[in-house]
Order: C-alpha cells, then structure tokens, then sequence
C-alpha cells in the first residue's frame, strides 16, 4: 500500500488577508478552527490579488504569530511564503519562532515569488522566474541549516510546504526538499506532475509518495464533486479551499468536512 493511500484526508483554508479588517479576520480563524479544519492559511503578499487594488490588507508572518496564539488545535502558515522577501536565515528563525509560539503546529509553506507589484513597491529585486526559483533553491539548505543551529531547536522537524508546479526547476526542488507539495489543475495535469516528481525524487534519492499531495481544490461557496474524488483517486490529500474577505464566506464546509470524514472512515 503507498503512503498516498494510507495518509489521511485532511482539509485546509486559506483566508485570503485582503479587504477585511483584522477583527474579521481574527474571526474567520475562530470559525474555522472551531469547525474543524485541519490547517488554517494566509498569504504572503502586500496587496490584494483581486477586487480594489489597494484595499485593506495585512503582512504574513506577523498574522501567523498572532494566529500562533489564538489557535490551540490547527496547523497554521503561509500558502505560500515568497522567498524573495526575507533572509532565508531570518525566515527560518521567523519559522521556528512561530513554531515555538504554536507548540509545534507551523507549516512552512514557501515558493519562489511572483507578485510584480510586491517587489516593485517594497524594493525587491524582481528578476526573472528562472532566477527566482534558483533563489528558493539555494535558499532551502540555507533554511535548513539555520534550523539545526538555532536555540532552541525547532519543535519538530518543521514540514515545508512547497508551491508550483514547473517541471524542471520547481519539482526538482520539490522532490529535494518538501514534505509537502501545493498543487494546481486537474487530475490530469496531477497525474502527469506526479509522475515528473517521481523521476526528480529518482534523481535525488528519494522515494516522492512520502510527500504529501495538496490540491487547491477551489472555494468553499461550491460542495465537493466528482472530480474532487478524482483528485483523491490520484493521491491527494490535503485538499485547500479558498475564501476572501471581507466576510470569509465558509458555506460549503460542513459538505467538505463531511467529506474528508468520509474518506477517513
């Protein structure tokens, strides 16, 4: 039997921090955990990715520490961290201080940037998407050296989260270093980038089914369907859905909770 098969089914939000106040938010986090989710996300971004441009929006990390302390039960971290905007140093002691703060529930969930306007306004070098992911490459030994040389160590051994799906650079790092690995497209497309993870892990050493599969498996306004079982079919099992502010609407989390039960027996 793989690991894919026997890992459970877990369900993960991403509360999109944009164009609600820090209360709404705040309680968007309480709904959730109360609810039952698994995993509990934000962005790392500096503006809204849809609706006014410049709305109301808040920074990462520091809304993980408070997250760190709100919650008692959900992991909590970034879908994604962009590497471009921190030290790999100073994001790996950010990481394990926020694990300290949760007792041990930090997902470091990470990928190589994006976002134009992020780097424009705050200064950042913008580069090219080959030279970004050859920055998260370098990064993550970086991040997990810091890790063994901090005091305290880590909690635990921190899972990292990587997202992307490029076949030459991002997968490779993905098979090097992820415990986890952010997905996006069909089932079609997740079969044919597993079987690309599968040759990089080859190439590596390391056997890929230990990494567990996430899929942004859409918003939470739609019940799962059929090609959600699909996707669980092919070795997902952390499904993450999406809401944004400013009302964080979660109408269709019982069925996905429901759902995740089921399949866990």
């Amino acid at each position: 039997m793989s690991t894919h098969t026997q890992r459970p089914v877990r369900i993960g939000i991403q509360l999109q921090p944009q164009h609600a106040t820090y209360e709404q938010i705040r309680g968007a986090v309480r709904r959730a955990e109360d609810a039952g989710v698994d995993v509990v996300m934000n962005w790392d971004h500096f503006f809204p990715l849809s609706g006014e441009p410049d709305g109301l929006h808040f920074e990462c990390w520091t809304m993980l520490a408070a997250w760190a302390e709100q919650t008692s039960r959900v992991e909590i971290g970034a879908l994604v961290t962009c590497n471009s905007y921190r030290n790999p140093d100073l994001l790996a002691d950010m990481a394990r201080t926020v694990d300290h703060v949760s007792d041990g529930r930090l997902i470091l969930g990470i990928g190589s940037g994006w976002f134009g306007r992020d780097y424009t306004e705050y200064g950042y070098d913008f580069g090219t998407a080959g030279s970004r992911l050859d920055d998260l490459a370098a990064a993550m030994p970086r991040i997990k050296a810091r890790w063994a040389a901090l005091n305290p160590a880590p909690t635990r051994d921190i899972p990292v989260m990587i997202g992307g799906g490029g076949e030459r650079k991002t997968l490779r790092i993905v098979a090097e270093h992820a415990t986890i690995w952010h997905s996006f497209g069909d089932v079609e497309t997740l079969r044919h980038k597993l079987g690309v993870l599968h040759r990089h892990g080859e190439d590596v050493g390391r056997d890929t089914s230990a990494i567990e599969v996430s899929v942004a498996a859409g918003s939470l306004d739609e019940a799962p369907g059929s090609e959600v079982d699909e996707l669980y079919a092919a070795g997902a099992r952390l499904l993450t859905l999406s809401t944004s502010g400013p009302d964080f609407a979660m109408g269709q989390l019982d069925a996905w909770l429901a759902w995740r039960d089921a399949h866990n027996g």
